[in-house]
């Protein structure tokens, strides 16, 4: 199987939330990363995002949603910021003010050579996602694509409804959403793994 898989093992989860926090610090990456798994967005929606849509500069907070028009399908959507999402962000803007006190609005999170007038490209989260997931020895085929289905697959393994993944995915059918997190193939390993005769 060659298409993106989600990160299935809690222990797997908590590795590639690190690497970028404690082994490799890096504020920058580790917000991509937090946020790429909690909020079911495409990495081409992440890296254009700006300050101004995740921070309130008049209030000095992190925002409570997002508000965007998805790049792909051209939907409308508002995606809740949990607290790992605003610890990330917090973090991340430390670390910028601490270089730099001024912090443009306009400027995109994941700027370009540390700079926010561009966005770094897929490319560059790939190698970042790549490069974290091969160090913390995460097996299958992690992309940017991953960040987004490991949200779904979790939900779906704490019971959330089915609907409200196929609404979160914008897809049309459950059968769709279900192939898209790969819960066909672990239901069929299940068959096998617990069927002996």
């Amino acid at each position: 199987m060659n298409t993106a898989q989600p990160i299935r093992s809690r222990e797997d989860l908590t590795r590639i939330k690190d690497y970028y926090r404690v082994i490799r610090p890096n504020s920058r990456n580790y917000l991509l990363i937090i946020m790429g798994l909690n909020t079911a967005l495409r990495v081409s929606d992440v890296i254009r995002l700006k300050w101004r849509d995740v921070y309130d500069f008049r209030a000095k907070t992190c925002r409570e949603h997002i508000s965007l028009e998805e790049q792909k399908t051209g939907k409308a959507s508002v995606i809740f910021l949990n607290d790992s999402v605003k610890t990330a962000i917090q973090e991340y803007r430390r670390f910028l003010c601490g270089r730099d006190a001024s912090l443009p609005e306009e400027d995109y999170i994941f700027g370009s050579y540390g700079r926010g007038a561009t966005h770094i490209s897929r490319v560059q989260v790939f190698r970042i996602i790549r490069q974290a997931a091969r160090a913390c020895g995460i097996e299958g085929v992690i992309s940017c694509h991953s960040l987004r289905k490991t949200l779904g697959y979790h939900a779906w393994k704490q019971g959330v409804q089915p609907v409200m993944l196929m609404n979160i995915f914008n897809h049309s059918s459950f059968q769709i959403t279900r192939r898209y997190l790969g819960i066909e193939q672990d239901d069929r390993d299940n068959i096998f793994r617990n069927i002996e005769i």
